[in-house]
């Protein structure tokens, strides 16, 4: 049963537009393994960095694979902080690679961990596993990746994007390498598909790296990045850019309706923005949703909770987890 929701700015703005913003069938489970996280990026949603506690622990692991496996959910999608960080990531991604019907693992890499004293086992064990991973890389320049990201940022993720192509990825069809581009401040990403093209020429011809595709995400005006915003005076005019870029060709392919997005502590979100702003899925009472609680096949008739924020999803070509949408 649908549960009335009060209406909000962007939900004015879909019925102006004459859209409606609804679930399909799930087709990812995306999991926010916790803010613990070697880098503390400016552009960081979540807040992550070295000191943070929140981690996803054993026994929700196990509550999460349980129910995973009994779906018909074809793709994991890991996400934090950095996933592997948390003590359990070697053993989700192996159960899941190993589920009678094995389930695609995707990895959203801080490809500095890499490097990181203890952390030598990554490359190897994403490529064992085939894991698909979606790396952030703000810039082909040193400069703004570093301004954006930290000192040295730059030089250790070319360093482990080195070591990710040696072992086939961005080469090899079944090991996928692909990158996130992040706008340095307040403004949107540019064509994704003619920066892609001169990520591709840049990193090839400077580093001999490969990789497969560019996504290009917009910054959410939420947590860090609003702080940063705010501090500099130009949060309002980042929210007012959005609102006027608003584009209604991209509600289809927004992540929030086909994507089952779960906290560390196993609570149901639509996207891991609304996580962040701890804007919980409730199926209409008062309790919050648990993901081994959820009914795949009554999913997509629970209402998807909106705000000013998802603007940042419909603006210009829009964003998503997986690129540009338009």
């Amino acid at each position: 049963m649908e549960v009335a929701v009060q209406k909000n700015q962007f939900d004015r703005t879909l019925a102006v537009a004459g859209r409606k913003l609804r679930r399909s069938r799930p087709e990812i489970l995306q999991l926010n393994t916790g803010k613990l996280c070697n880098l503390t990026c400016v552009h960081c949603h979540v807040n992550a960095g070295p000191k943070r506690k929140e981690i996803l622990r054993g026994e929700t692991v196990d509550k999460i694979l349980s129910w995973f496996e009994s779906s018909d959910i074809p793709t994991l999608d890991l996400t934090g902080g950095t996933p592997e960080m948390v003590p359990d990531f070697r053993r989700i991604v192996t159960t899941v690679r190993n589920f009678k019907r094995p389930g695609k693992v995707m990895d959203r890499l801080n490809a500095t961990i890499i490097n990181e004293p203890g952390f030598e086992w990554v490359p190897g064990f994403l490529a064992e596993n085939k894991v698909e991973i979606v790396a952030s890389m703000p810039c082909y320049s040193p400069e703004n990746v570093n301004a954006q990201r930290g000192e040295g940022v730059f030089d250790s993720s070319i360093k482990a994007f080195q070591q990710l192509n040696e072992l086939g990825y961005g080469r090899h069809p079944d090991l996928v390498l692909n990158f996130v581009y992040n706008p340095a401040g307040g403004f949107l990403p540019p064509d994704q598909k003619e920066l892609e093209e001169d990520y591709k020429n840049e990193m090839k011809n400077h580093f001999g790296i490969e990789f497969n595709s560019l996504y290009c995400i917009a910054n959410m005006p939420v947590s860090r990045f609003a702080s940063y915003l705010k501090r500099r005076g130009e949060l309002q005019k980042y929210m007012d850019l959005l609102r006027e870029s608003f584009n209604p060709g991209t509600v289809s392919g927004l992540m929030c309706r086909n994507t089952i997005n779960v906290s560390w502590e196993g609570e149901v979100f639509d996207c891991d923005f609304n996580q962040m702003l701890d804007m919980p899925l409730s199926g209409g009472s008062t309790q919050r949703l648990y993901v081994w609680d959820i009914d795949v096949e009554e999913f997509s008739n629970i209402p998807i909770l909106t705000g000013d924020h998802c603007f940042g999803c419909t603006a210009g070509s829009g964003s998503s987890c997986g690129g540009a949408l338009a």
